[in-house]
């Protein structure tokens, strides 16, 4: 957990890295991108949500492919001479 003493030692090094100059610049970026990122997110969530939720139970109602039947050679050859 972080504590208010490496709170303050994250921002020291934060105005270190950017500078005071374009620290408001960076965190203006970094709102727009994690703004673009949330309504992308919720675009996807909405749309079409009956067909994406159709498609996953699609997905699992499918029938699943069977194993070939292994056949032992001695069972194969009984069955022929009979």
């Amino acid at each position: 957990m972080l504590s208010g003493s490496h709170i303050l030692i994250l921002l020291l090094v934060v105005l270190l890295v950017f500078g005071a100059s374009r620290l408001p610049n960076a965190a203006r970026s970094l709102g727009r991108s994690m703004r673009i990122f949330k309504s992308e997110m919720d675009e996807m969530r909405t749309d079409n949500p009956e067909q994406n939720g159709q498609e996953a139970i699609e997905q699992q109602r499918a029938p699943q492919p069977n194993p070939a039947q292994q056949v032992n050679p001695a069972q194969q050859q009984n069955q022929n001479s009979n």
